[in-house]
Order: C-alpha cells, then sequence, then structure tokens
C-alpha cells in the first residue's frame, strides 16, 4: 500500500510538471510571436498619429500607452461586414472584462474604430452608430489625409470609389482585422474573420495576461 501511494504521488508530481511546461512553453510561443510582430525585417504596423474622437476631443496615440488596444478600421455605412465585426468586438469587450483571471493590476482593453470614409464619418455620425455596439468603443474620425496616414502605418487597405458626387451613396472597400496593440503601442497579433468572440478573447486574454511576466 505505501508503495502505491508513493508511486501515486510520483505519477501527479510528475502531471503538475508536465502541465507547469506546457503553460510555460505556450506563453513563450505567445511571447515569440508578439516579439516576431516587430522584428527586424517586418514592416511597423502602427505609429504616432492624431484624430478626433466620437465626442469631439483631440485622440492621439499616446492616449493608447498603459493599455492593449483592439484597433478596427471601417465606415458607418457599411451594410453588413462592419456591424457583424462590431457585434464581435462588443462580445470580445465583453468576454475580457469580465474574465475570473482579471485582476487590479491587469492592463485594460481600449477598444478603437477608426472610420475610412471622413467624409461620411463625423463625430457624431461615429457617436451615434458606435452606440448601438457598446458604451466603451471609442470612434475616430480625422481629415482624409489624416485617415489616408494612419491606414499607411497600420497597413490597411482602404478605396473609395472614384468621381462620387455630393450626397451619393458609396461603399469603401477595406482589410477586415482587428489589430492588438500593446501597452507600449507595438503591435502584438491581427485578429480575423476566422476567429470567433470566444477564439479572440482567449488570444487577446492571454496576450493581456503575459504582459511583463
Amino acid at each position: 500500500m505505501h508503495g502505491t501511494g508513493v508511486a501515486k504521488e510520483f505519477l501527479i508530481k510528475k502531471n503538475d510538471a508536465a502541465l507547469t511546461e506546457i503553460i510555460y512553453n505556450s506563453r513563450m510561443e505567445r511571447r515569440r510571436v508578439a516579439e516576431a510582430a516587430k522584428g527586424v525585417g517586418r514592416p511597423k504596423v502602427g505609429g504616432p498619429f492624431e484624430l478626433v474622437d466620437h465626442k469631439g476631443e483631440k485622440f492621439s496615440s499616446e492616449n493608447m500607452k498603459g493599455k492593449y488596444s483592439l484597433v478596427y478600421f471601417g465606415f458607418t455605412h457599411c451594410p453588413d461586414i462592419c456591424p457583424e465585426e462590431l457585434d464581435k468586438m462588443a462580445q470580445m469587450i465583453d468576454l475580457i472584462n469580465n474574465s475570473p483571471t482579471r485582476t487590479s493590476s491587469t492592463p485594460s482593453l481600449l477598444p478603437i474604430f477608426i472610420t475610412c470614409d471622413p467624409a461620411r464619418d463625423t463625430p457624431a455620425v461615429l457617436a451615434t452608430y458606435l452606440a448601438e455596439f457598446h458604451p466603451s468603443i471609442i470612434g475616430l474620425t480625422g481629415t482624409w489625409e489624416q485617415i489616408k496616414d494612419i491606414c499607411k502605418k497600420y497597413r490597411v487597405y482602404f478605396s473609395t470609389p472614384e468621381g462620387v458626387q455630393k450626397g451619393q451613396d458609396y461603399l469603401v472597400d477595406h482589410s477586415i482585422y482587428f489589430y492588438l496593440m500593446d501597452p507600449e503601442g507595438d503591435f502584438v497579433e491581427a485578429i480575423g474573420r476566422q476567429h470567433s468572440p470566444e477564439q479572440a478573447a482567449r488570444i487577446i486574454g492571454e496576450h493581456i495576461g503575459d504582459w511583463k511576466r
């Protein structure tokens, strides 16, 4: 009996050690992905900017420092994809904020929607539109040149039709990704349409949990 007890204790310790190693390796892999995203030879994603938020106040890249930011580019007249992705963003926000692993020292998540259609998406339009999805999403707009500049910095493709007349309806073609940025303003990972809200929240939560470990 004594020998059996010792064997069981040995197996428990062995399994605990194996689980610890798996967790450690998983954390190291996420860190490797994050570091590779800003490595030498890779185009930088992100950079300094200054825009206007949905309240009409200045908002710059400095406002993102100290928090994880989840950045999405779209436009309020989008008929289907943007609403679907913003619904997903809202679910991701709630899943992360309500995670049982969050503590008072855990970096917060800053959800940001940047328009690719500044001609129509004024601060007031953004405020009304984003209120339908989640109260914590910050909407950003600016001049066409400012939007073109930030899209270039985030490697976001967008295109509007040529020769559009004032008041004419049109669609904007654009990249469909969520860009996760760390508290120092560095790009961490892109989350695509293939990720469910639960999968995306898990990825984001793991990166947040790894911060400065």
